[in-house]
């Protein structure tokens, strides 16, 4: 048991480490990307606007799941008007920021890992070293930056759209005029709880960015291997998600 412990703590701390140097190695190497911006679009051309489809229909029936079980369950004291406020706040606050983070870690972290590790097996990565090319600045730079770019406007329409959906379900199914539902939207969703939202996609952006390159430069073993890192930069993404959502909810809390 002890020697089972000890690997997985050896483990956490190669990939934390890993994760942290490539993070670190990203920052450092942005300027250089000013030479070939083309990457960077094409990379958030990839990740966010390819992704802004499946954000839109997802958040949109988050949201009208939300005004659903929360519509009901008011109107039993009589204050279903507080419908808009509890789906926009809940929304914007939570739920927008970390499902359109697992959305992007599912369908960009994964395609991201995927392709590196397949470069790495395919030997492409070190013919990039044979030629004097970083790999890193290369390959993880304009990934990691279009996940930190994209994700904060992929937020911003998560919240948008989900309010919207809540707006649909309070109206058919609760009885709720637009108007009441707007007006208790936009009188307890201010610009502040917003930004809180859109700190949370940028931090979430860097780690998914982050995490998948890293899983995916550093596969081994072929196909197989391959979709290990695969596997696990999903995994190691959503866990990174849910626990920096919390140290960052607990941050803007104490200094709100």
């Amino acid at each position: 048991m002890l020697t089972a412990v000890g690997r997985f703590t050896l483990g956490m701390c190669a990939q934390t480490g890993g994760i942290l140097k490539l993070s670190g190695e990203s920052i450092l190497l942005l300027a250089r990307l000013r030479r070939n911006p083309k990457r960077l679009l094409d990379q958030i051309a990839f990740v966010g606007a390819d992704t802004v489809p499946i954000t839109i229909v997802l958040s949109f029936f988050v949201g009208m799941v939300l005004a659903l079980q929360s519509g009901y369950l008011l109107a039993r004291y009589g204050i279903e008007g507080k419908v808009g406020a509890l789906v926009g706040l809940s929304i914007v606050k939570e739920l927008g920021p970390v499902i359109t983070a697992i959305i992007l870690a599912a369908r960009a972290g994964a395609s991201m890992a995927t392709s590196l590790g397949t470069m790495v097996v395919t030997e492409e990565v070190d013919a990039l070293r044979s030629f004097g090319i970083n790999p890193i600045e290369f390959l993880a730079v304009p990934r990691v930056l279009a996940c930190l770019i994209s994700l904060p406007f992929l937020v911003v329409l998560a919240d948008a759209v989900g309010m919207c959906g809540g707006a649909v379900i309070s109206k058919s199914y609760i009885g709720l005029s637009y108007q009441t539902y707007w007006d208790s939207v936009f009188s307890n969703v201010d610009l502040k709880e917003i930004l809180n939202g859109v700190v949370k996609g940028a931090v979430f952006g860097l780690l998914i960015g982050a995490i998948s390159c890293r899983a995916g430069l550093a596969s081994t073993g072929g196909a197989e291997g391959v979709g290990l890192a695969t596997t696990r930069a999903v995994v190691a993404s959503l866990i990174a998600i849910l626990i920096f959502d919390y140290f960052i909810t607990r941050f803007l809390i104490y200094f709100d």
